[in-house]
């Protein structure tokens, strides 16, 4: 309601005139724009395009691959099988041998770029330097997987710059043929992609160190903690958060390792360094065994959904008891 002086002919003083101004409730608005798309469907049309994409990309393939894995497809023919494929993957040693493979790279990369990541980023947090330490761990990140499987296939060739080195230092009994064998030729490439690998852990750990409440820091050391006793009991604890993103991410990366083993062994010799993600990879596109292949990728989305839920759910907080 607004008033306005309005002047009256004859009168001595002006008299006010109010007007009531129109008003309408949040009912009554969504009422009179019943013709047109309001309310919680007002975004469905902006969201459309991502559930197509999501859809397209991701549900349909996965789907796709369920039903396919029932069927015995080589490309061009195919003839229901039922269960047979998943009792093929019991009997199947190269499938042992990838499940075993994958173990070890989701143990290498939790043990290896995780643990280097933590301990460079709280090393190098307070160093005078530290950035320009932290700059230098973390180049290797920005180059690709290919590019780095190439770099280090270089090196650990039996012909590479790590036998030459070792052979030039007088340890020739150390010099190995480090991509022929198993199990070193999948330590080699654990190795190789925790070289890349610790640089994104340093920097998540380096943001969650700057996030630490600097009073926290100061009470601790007015109580006399320093050294082992702070980064027990203040530092860890504050990085809870930062340390469920980047072992969550490492569990997920590990189980789906692909490119830098194809370009350094392609899962040799003989298939023994393959992992999941390969040997599914090699019995679709390059052995024509589709439906095989299918129960593979079956078995694997089961294997990083099931791990990832169960990680999250034992890290998270429980809100249900937090609000009880």
């Amino acid at each position: 309601m607004t008033g306005t002086a309005t002047p009256v002919p004859g009168a001595t003083k002006t008299v006010r005139v109010r007007r009531r101004v129109p008003t309408r409730t949040p009912h009554q608005a969504a009422r009179a724009g019943g013709g047109r798309l309001g309310g919680p469907l007002a975004a469905l049309p902006w969201a459309l395009p991502a559930f197509a994409f999501v859809g397209v990309l991701l549900v349909y393939p996965f789907f796709r691959s369920v039903y396919g894995s029932f069927f015995e497809d080589n490309g061009f023919t195919s003839s229901y099988t039922g269960l047979d494929n998943y009792a093929r993957l019991v009997d199947d040693p190269i499938f042992g041998r990838s499940v075993l493979n994958t173990l070890m790279w989701v143990a290498g990369t939790l043990l290896l770029p995780v643990l280097a990541g933590l301990l460079i980023a709280v090393a190098t947090h307070r160093m005078r330097f530290g950035g320009i330490a932290q700059l230098i761990i973390v180049l290797p990140f920005a180059i690709s997987g290919a590019a780095t499987a190439v770099l280090w296939n270089f090196m650990l060739t039996s012909d590479g710059a790590v036998n030459q080195v070792l052979r030039g230092v007088g340890l020739d009994g150390w010099a190995q043929t480090w991509l022929l064998e198993w199990p070193q030729n999948t330590l080699a490439m654990i190795v190789a992609s925790t070289w890349q690998a610790t640089g994104l852990n340093v920097v998540l750990f380096a943001i969650g160190l700057r996030a630490i409440p600097r009073e926290t820091v100061e009470a601790a050391e007015l109580d006399g903690a320093s050294g082992w006793r702070m980064f027990r009991h203040i530092t860890l604890p504050q990085l809870r958060a930062v340390t469920v993103v980047v072992v969550g991410m490492a569990i997920v990366n590990s189980l789906k390792a692909f490119d830098m083993i194809w370009i350094l062994t392609k899962g040799g010799p003989s298939r023994s360094s393959e992992t999941l993600a390969l040997t599914m990879y090699r019995e679709t596109f390059q052995l024509f065994h589709v439906g095989y292949g299918s129960a593979i990728a079956l078995v694997l989305s089961v294997i990083v959904v099931a791990s990832s839920w169960t990680y999250l759910r034992h890290q998270m907080p429980d809100t249900s008891t937090a609000k009880s």
